[in-house]
């Protein structure tokens, strides 16, 4: 059975991006979210091998960390991995802080080094 990951706060074309490059290599299945309501009801209701959430949220532009922090706030979510999608340093460096894994950046989606991250949570 394939694993699931959910991607949060993409746009129709990241999400495709990042869809492709998970299914193409991992035998997991991506869904994609959009905001903190719609993202805590598909985590209540369905199991997530791991959390993508995009550093600005697609729809309104809000930070992608604030759901992240409030996953980690969560005793049921506490345990699920989660990775900011950001090319900033200091994005990534402050999702690490809140409890992340170390996560990657749009511009290396076709790149070895992504695999390697996404390997131990969907190999």
């Amino acid at each position: 059975m394939p694993k699931q990951v959910l991607d949060v706060g993409n746009c129709g074309y990241d999400h495709g991006s990042l869809k492709n490059l998970i299914e193409r290599n991992f035998d997991a299945k991506v869904l994609q979210s959009h905001g903190p309501a719609d993202t805590i009801r598909m985590m209540r209701e369905q199991t997530f091998a791991l959390v993508v959430i995009n550093r600005k949220l697609d729809r309104d532009h809000s930070n992608g960390i604030d759901i992240l922090i409030d996953l980690k706030a969560d005793e049921q979510f506490q345990d699920v991995p989660v990775m900011m999608l950001s090319n900033f340093e200091d994005a990534q460096a402050a999702a690490e802080a809140a409890g992340a894994v170390p996560g990657f950046g749009k511009r290396d989606l076709g790149k070895e080094s992504t695999l390697k991250k996404l390997e131990p949570f969907l190999g």
